[in-house]
Order: structure tokens, then C-alpha cells, then sequence
């Protein structure tokens, strides 16, 4: 039986949608306002769901301390109040949408997560906005 714990953080982060290649013109007519060359901010909503079978021993998937422990150091001591374009590796040549927002999170918690557990990002980037990210 796979049962999905689910984990809600914050941050807040600055990012300017443009690509290095492309004209103002052209970013700013695919980017329109988040083309803004001084940049502009999010309240980042983030799930993670961890997906596994429960422990007989425990009673869990996984403890939530642990999924807690790993959202605030590989998620939300990087990203919280940074500029993402000019303050996070990940960032440096990948245009900060929110879809690649939500990879470079799911990547970099993966990598910490035991093999035996599937995981899904979603991340809000205002409260109508959001996507979903599972390695698909």
C-alpha cells in the first residue's frame, strides 16, 4: 500500500524571465512584464509529496522531520530571498520559470531521497498559478 506525505514550505525569490540570446524586443514580447530588467518577486508556495510504502515499524512513508530538514536546506536556505537570476548556480543559464523553478527542486531533493520514494513538486507562483513536476 503507497500512501503520499505531503510537505508545505515558503520562499520568496526575484527572477527576470529573458533569454541572453534574444533581443529586449523579443524577450520582452514573449516575457512581456517579467522581461523587467530590475527584476521582479514571488511568495513561492512549494508541496512536496513524498510517495512510499509505510514503514511496518514506524507507521511512516517518511518522517516529515526528515522531508522538513531537506526542504529548508536544499530548497529554502538556497532559494529565500535570492535573486535567482544572478544569486543561484542552477540559475546562471536556465531561464527561471517557474516550471524550471519546480525541475531544479525536484532535483535537487531526489538526489537526497532514498530510491524507494517518488516524488512530486508543486510549486505556486501566485495562488493561481502553480505546476507540478514529478521526473516525468
Amino acid at each position: 500500500m503507497k500512501v503520499t506525505v505531503c510537505r508545505r514550505a515558503h520562499f520568496n525569490a526575484a527572477h527576470r524571465l529573458y533569454r541572453k540570446d534574444w533581443s529586449f524586443e523579443k524577450n520582452d514580447l514573449i516575457f512581456g512584464k517579467c522581461n523587467n530588467p530590475n527584476f521582479h518577486g514571488h511568495n513561492y508556495e512549494l508541496i512536496a509529496s513524498v510517495t512510499g510504502e509505510i514503514d511496518p515499524e514506524t507507521g511512516f512513508v517518511i518522517d516529515v522531520k526528515i522531508l522538513k530538514d531537506l526542504i529548508k536546506s536544499e530548497v529554502e536556505d538556497a532559494l529565500d530571498h535570492k535573486n535567482l537570476n544572478l544569486e543561484v548556480p542552477e540559475f546562471q543559464d536556465l531561464n527561471p520559470t517557474a516550471e524550471n523553478i519546480a525541475v531544479v527542486i525536484y532535483n535537487k531533493l531526489k538526489v537526497k531521497l532514498d530510491t524507494k520514494f517518488d516524488l512530486e513538486i508543486t510549486l505556486y507562483e501566485t495562488p493561481r498559478n502553480f505546476v507540478k513536476y514529478s521526473g516525468d
